[in-house]
């Protein structure tokens, strides 16, 4: 048995949910000697900084030969996995990957794109997911018996009982907010209408967070008859005090949308926010229906809760303290810890192999594209406008996410994905 355990972890970038993650899992790490490679440089060092001061190692944007030596190193290579297009050519890079153990922690769901490539499940020593909604995809179901046995799912929760406890008074009116991403790739299309059903008078969302979509989303407001029902608030860095503020979120998300631990919706959570969902796999496999949360199907739904929220005080502050209680015994940083440090002790017993990311995966940046992409057809028949599901084709056109716009940014002289970009654009 390796007493200290070497892992090298190979991320596109430290940003929001990843750089949350790994900024707690690598705090005093029993046994554990972590390293970062991060692809990109980064805009923000909020976590690079906060990662380098726990005594981990980053090291930015190395080159393909710097990443083999690093590799070679370490005693397991963790790959973070959402379908950024840097970390399938530092995979199927040259020089290749010497002999690893390869532990791949996929932060998307698989279920809609970018879907989870079924080769790198099973060329992976370990695979672990973020939901346990990944087991139910095509590409897991597919999977033969021996390699479904090395599936794991560890949430990427971290951080989240550094928090102050919430202050909650049954004597607090309902006041609503949303924090997260604006783009309706994750926020559901149609999130106005879902608002413009509550009846209450004088009913304000509080958008926390970036302002992308703040134009569109107001001209629907207007054209929905409810001008000034959202209040922008931009980016805030003290989201403990945006959090204070509220004590229902109104988490409307896109049903195809990618995302797992959804930080944003559980850090609301473990302040007290009462989280009003979507009937959607991964929020369901969050939130206890009227035990720590709402789950509902439709806007009239919605509408109705909120007033039930509003009229009963008592069972809106009920749902805050189960919540709180329920998240952070769930997504603890211990747990997070724990959870991975198992994972190391069982994929430590494997011998390291040579990977063969170029065989499986292939060496062609639109091939890599394409093979995360839950609708293959779309990119081989190029389909008109109205061909496209709606909430599928909020996530073809977004800019980053491994779309791909994201991947025809990272191989400008790939003429395929040139071509399917400027398709696309013709759409917008």
């Amino acid at each position: 048995m390796i007493k200290n355990i070497r892992v090298l972890h190979i991320t596109a970038h430290l940003g929001g949910g990843i750089g949350k993650a790994l900024s707690g899992l690598t705090q005093d790490s029993s046994g554990i000697s972590h390293s970062i490679v991060c692809l990109e440089r980064p805009e923000k060092f909020q976590f690079v900084n906060q990662i380098k001061q726990s005594g981990t190692e980053v090291i930015l944007a190395p080159s393909q030969r710097q990443l083999r030596n690093l590799a070679e190193n370490a005693d397991i290579v963790q790959v973070e996995w959402w379908g950024h297009p840097a970390v399938m050519a530092a995979l199927c890079g040259t020089p290749p990957l010497p002999a690893i153990r390869l532990l791949l922690w996929c932060h998307v769901s698989g279920l809609h794109t970018p879907t989870i490539p079924t080769a790198l499940i099973k060329i992976a020593h370990r695979c672990l997911f973020t939901s346990p909604c990944s087991l139910e995809t095509e590409e897991v179901q597919s999977l033969p018996p021996d390699d479904r046995n090395k599936l794991g799912v560890i949430h990427s929760a971290g951080g989240i009982n550094e928090l102050p406890l919430p202050v909650r008074s049954i004597e607090d009116p309902l006041r609503a907010g949303y924090l997260g991403s604006l783009n309706f790739s994750k926020l559901h299309p149609d999130y106005v209408n879902f608002l413009a059903s509550v009846t209450l008078p004088d009913f304000q969302v509080r958008m926390i967070g970036d302002e992308t979509n703040r134009d569109i989303l107001e001209s629907q407001c207007r054209q929905a008859g409810c001008k000034g029902m959202l209040e922008f608030r931009g980016y805030c860095p003290d989201i403990v005090t945006e959090l204070k503020n509220i004590n229902v979120i109104p988490y409307i998300l896109n049903p195809q949308h990618y995302g797992t631990t959804e930080n944003a919706l559980l850090e609301a959570m473990a302040m007290g926010v009462v989280p009003v969902v979507l009937n959607n796999p991964v929020e369901s496999n969050l939130i206890t229906n009227h035990k720590t949360g709402l789950i509902v199907k439709t806007p009239q739904e919605f509408g109705e809760v909120i007033r039930w929220l509003h009229e009963n005080p008592l069972e809106r502050l009920t749902l805050s303290e189960q919540a709180t209680k329920k998240v952070r015994s769930r997504f603890s940083l211990d747990r997070l810890k724990t959870d991975m440090l198992e994972q190391y002790h069982i994929i430590i017993q494997n011998e390291k192999s040579i990977i063969p990311f170029q065989e499986k995966l292939g060496t062609d940046p639109s091939q890599w594209f394409l093979m995360q992409q839950r609708e293959t057809s779309f990119f081989s028949t190029q389909s008109n406008r109205s061909e496209i599901p709606p909430y599928s084709f909020h996530g073809l056109v977004e800019q980053k996410k491994g779309s791909v716009y994201h991947f025809c940014n990272y191989f400008k002289n790939n003429q395929q994905l040139r071509i399917w970009s400027q398709w696309l654009s013709t759409m917008k």
